[in-house]
């Protein structure tokens, strides 16, 4: 059995390339493969490997005093989803480039509990905003949710600029993957003078696993960031398919990469289209000399 482990936590690193180090030697003894960043304000992850070796990275990292309170989602999995690892030192965890600085640690928005979250959910007066970009709406959201029309998340504050200023007043509800991005999201929603603020404490991935609410309201599923490329959310009997074929516009939850290496665009199809297209996502693609 392999576990993937998804994990964060802001706090002061004096030295990250030191710590990027670290991680990788640590990874690498375990057998462990995924993604981790390293910046002065924290650290960002996503590891998969055996259950014993994960088992052990958590016992490192929460005896390190600056991580003894990080909290870490767990999945199942039959085997490694990623394919190597990768140990970056970035300037930030999450690429924002706010003009200014932002310090989840010491302003963010209120944590809510999935219960919390579902039973405000369903209230009138407030604003739900998907945290993340459009094609990970796309394939999976909560309900009544707005749609974030960007690509990048540091398309956000000129996003917000369109959309939020008249309902500045009203409560504001954000959800993500894992927790990180709504850190950020609700901390600059705060120093933008939003004062009533919420987010999905542990994202949505630990919406889905919450034995209570059992991922109720959410429709399609997840996107993750590995070869999974999504998972589950919603266990109850209310289970919707939202996503839509890019090429038919028929209900699908199946993401492929375009056969074009020069383009490998992600999108959504069917099975019929992508047998149709060649898995291309346009006719310029289709007729593009293929790369072995």
């Amino acid at each position: 059995m392999y576990h993937v482990l998804l994990y964060y936590h802001f706090v002061a690193i004096d030295d990250p390339e030191l710590l990027a180090s670290e991680q990788r030697e640590q990874c690498e003894t375990l057998g462990l493969r995924g993604r981790i960043l390293v910046a002065p304000t924290g650290i960002n992850g996503t590891v998969s490997g055996p259950r014993e070796s994960c088992d052990h990275y958590r016992q490192l990292m929460l005896a390190d005093e600056r991580f003894a309170t990080m909290v870490f989602k767990v999945d199942e999995v039959p085997s490694h989803v990623f394919q190597r690892l990768s140990v970056r030192v970035k300037p930030e965890l999450v690429t924002f480039r706010t003009a200014t600085p932002l310090n989840p640690a010491h302003r963010t928005g209120t944590h809510l509990s999935p219960r919390e979250f579902y039973e405000m959910l369903q209230r009138d007066d407030v604003v739900v905003v998907d945290g993340r970009t459009d094609y990970e709406y796309d394939l999976g959201h909560f309900r009544g949710a707005l749609r974030p029309d960007i690509a990048s998340f540091r398309e956000f504050p000129a996003w917000i600029d369109e959309h939020l200023t008249t309902v500045r007043d009203r409560p504001i509800l954000t959800y993500c993957t894992g927790g990180i991005r709504c850190e950020l999201l609700t901390a600059y929603l705060l120093e933008q003078g939003y004062s009533d603020v919420y987010q999905l404490d542990g994202g949505i991935v630990s919406y889905g696993k919450d034995p209570d609410v059992k991922g109720a309201l959410w429709d399609g599923t997840c996107y993750v960031f590995d070869e999974r490329i999504s998972v589950d959310i919603n266990h109850t009997d209310d289970r919707r398919v939202v996503g839509r074929c890019f090429h038919c516009d028929a209900p699908t939850e199946r993401y492929v990469n375009c056969a074009n290496l020069d383009c490998h665009k992600q999108h959504l199809s069917c099975e019929l289209c992508e047998e149709r297209t060649d898995r291309s996502c346009s006719p310029s693609c289709m007729e593009a000399e293929r790369r072995e």
